[in-house]
């Protein structure tokens, strides 16, 4: 088995390495890939030292089984033809191809059959706020359909990379030391603050971030479910967190959907109001499932339920979703 990480400097090429190790996955060779910044440079992995190699229009993929890409939209549309050209599987992190309808869109504990079929040898990693929703809702989904998700997400300033996460840093240190912020990676200052804006406006009001909820959940799940979300990014580290209210086709009492969450694949129930037991970013970074809690029935709908999710998106969100869509390929002898 050799195995080809392409972005690897990034947060998520970072994070593939540690979940590799992590789990064990099953490897003869490992081969890393980047931009001419950092090609050249070294990365120790189980030991070894490997050399980063240029991403070039090459020979470079044959013998590759398995490709994960972390580099960018841009740079996986311009290379899936040369990574895939001798038979490896692109496992890709961008949006380029969520939505394309030969290449499948996966989360192995929703949808993880959808894998097998791949036209273009292409496997799509959804965006890591539909990631974690659809693992929660796929457990609901079970005992009764979904029909209507409202969900406000609150995500750490870690989903816009390694280098956000520096700058709200750096934001807290300079305005504890009274000095001028430095804003780059965010339309304002994220420390003390939120900001109701995740990627770019379209034209309906709603941004890139929400709408692709909307649709890769569709996908995903194969279903007529109709989502609004609204995306906030807020001053936390590392791990998303979503209040989620959703409508199902008959009434579900709490203890039935504590019983589907805690039987959920993917899934840690952390729901004990009493105690103040529920989950939190700050807890659950590093940690690899879906973390659920606050479960209440809707005030205002008989057919409504409303719960709260945190999961690390780097991890679940990214790096952990696409290796487990490996581990399930390998498992099934389809690679």
């Amino acid at each position: 088995m050799k195995v080809a990480i392409v972005g690897v400097s990034g947060a998520v090429g970072q994070e593939f390495l540690r979940v590799l190790d992590e789990r064990n996955f099953p490897m003869d060779e490992l081969v890393l890939f980047g931009s001419k910044r950092s090609a050249g440079s070294k990365y120790t992995f189980r030991g070894k030292q490997i050399e980063v190699k240029l991403l070039q229009h090459n020979d470079d993929f044959k013998g590759v089984d398995i490709a994960f890409t972390s580099a960018g939209g841009g740079t996986s549309l311009e290379f899936a033809e040369t990574i895939t050209k001798y038979g490896a599987v692109m496992i890709d992190n961008s949006s380029a191809f969520r939505m394309e309808k030969d290449v499948p869109l996966v989360v192995p504990e929703v949808n993880p059959e959808d894998a097998k079929d791949r036209p273009r040898g292409i496997i799509a990693n959804p965006n890591c706020t539909t990631i974690q929703m659809v693992v929660a809702l796929k457990a609901i989904e079970k005992i009764s359909h979904i029909k209507k998700v409202h969900v406000s997400t609150y995500q750490a300033a870690s989903g816009a990379g390694a280098a956000a996460m520096d700058e709200l840093y750096e934001q807290y240190r300079q305005v504890l030391a009274g000095e001028e912020v430095t804003v780059d990676k965010f339309a304002y200052q994220l420390a003390f603050n939120l900001i109701p804006q995740v990627d770019v406006f379209t034209d309906n009001g709603y941004t890139k971030e929400e709408m692709k909820m909307y649709n890769e959940t569709r996908k995903i799940m194969h279903s007529d479910i109709e989502v609004s979300a609204t995306c906030v990014r807020v001053p936390s580290l590392r791990a998303h967190s979503e209040s989620t209210w959703i409508e199902t086709e008959r009434p579900i009492s709490i203890e039935e959907a504590r019983e589907a969450f805690a039987n959920g694949e993917g899934l840690v129930l952390q729901d004990n109001p009493a105690k103040k037991e529920y989950p939190m970013p700050l807890f659950i970074a590093g940690k690899d499932p879906v973390y659920v809690g606050r479960i209440r029935k809707d005030l205002t709908n008989e057919n409504g339920l409303t719960f709260w999710t945190v999961s690390d998106q780097i991890k679940k969100g990214a790096a952990l979703n696409a290796v487990q869509i490996a581990e399930y390929l390998i498992k099934e002898k389809n690679i």
